[in-house]
Formats: structure tokens, C-alpha cells, sequence
């Protein structure tokens, strides 16, 4: 089984672009995740995560995601190989996203300019259903009985 789940913050915005021929939305972006300090002498160590994700709701990472952010995702581990500049071979570890949640961005409250400026609005509730007709079902016609009990 290959799956991974993090918490981090965003080290910068994400990087949107699109497959050429395509138009598949790619997000790609580095979230890190300070590790445990067993040593209040040391200094903080963390682990970057290299993060990609595909498809539509690649935007929305685009779109609602700063540097900064609390984001939390699922996904698996890729291991990439690519030729560098000198001709060597590489390899990069990367996540490839396949879930995520919108977590509270670091140091910002919900007002925030970033924030702000991409609020939805509220979805008004549609009350018609509510107002239909109900035809009552004789119980005749259900081929079993619930039996309920009464508390005394």
C-alpha cells in the first residue's frame, strides 16, 4: 500500500499551469512539516514536501491556497527520474495529492486580504421540497410491521 497523509504549511503560493494539448489543470507546490524537538537547545528541523495535483480541483489549490496555509492532504508517494543538465540521472520524491482540506491559514485570521477576497457567498436554502405534497401510504400496503415499543 502505498499512501500518505500530511499536515504542513504552504511555503509559497502553489504554481498552476496546464498540460499542453490537454489543458489539465497541474497545481504544484511545497508544504512543510516542522518534525518533533526532543532538544529545546537545538534548532527546529522540518521536512519539505514536493505536492502535484491534477485536474480540476487543482484550481481550487490555485485559487483558496497561500503561502502560509494550514493544508492537510492525502495522497501516495512517486518516485520521478529525469535526466539534470549534466546529463546524470535524478530523482525527485514527490506526493501526488488525491485528496485535501482547507485548513486555517498560519498567523491569519478569517479576515485576512487573501481571505477576504475569495469568500463565497452563502448558499440559500431552497424550502420548496418542504412545501409539497405528501400523499399518506396505507400501511396495508407495507408487506411487514414495526413494532414499536412505548416506555411506560
Amino acid at each position: 500500500m502505498n499512501k500518505i497523509q500530511l499536515v504542513g504549511h504552504l511555503v509559497k503560493d502553489p504554481d498552476l499551469k496546464f498540460i499542453q494539448g490537454s489543458g489539465t489543470p497541474v497545481v504544484k507546490f511545497t508544504l512543510v512539516i516542522n518534525r518533533p524537538r526532543f532538544d529545546k537547545n537545538k534548532p527546529q528541523e522540518a521536512d519539505f514536501f514536493n505536492c502535484t495535483m491534477f485536474g480540476k480541483r487543482a484550481e481550487t489549490i490555485a485559487n483558496y491556497v497561500f503561502k502560509g496555509h494550514l493544508f492537510g492532504l492525502s495522497g501516495r508517494v512517486q518516485i520521478n527520474k529525469y535526466a539534470a543538465q549534466d546529463g546524470t540521472n535524478r530523482w525527485s520524491t514527490d506526493v501526488m495529492v488525491e485528496d485535501f482540506d482547507l485548513l486555517q491559514p498560519k498567523g491569519v485570521d478569517n479576515n485576512s486580504k487573501n481571505q477576504s477576497s475569495k469568500v463565497l457567498e452563502p448558499v440559500k436554502n431552497n424550502d420548496e421540497y418542504l412545501k409539497a405534497d405528501i400523499t399518506p401510504i396505507d400501511d396495508g400496503d407495507i408487506p411487514f410491521k414495526i413494532a414499536v415499543s412505548q416506555a411506560a
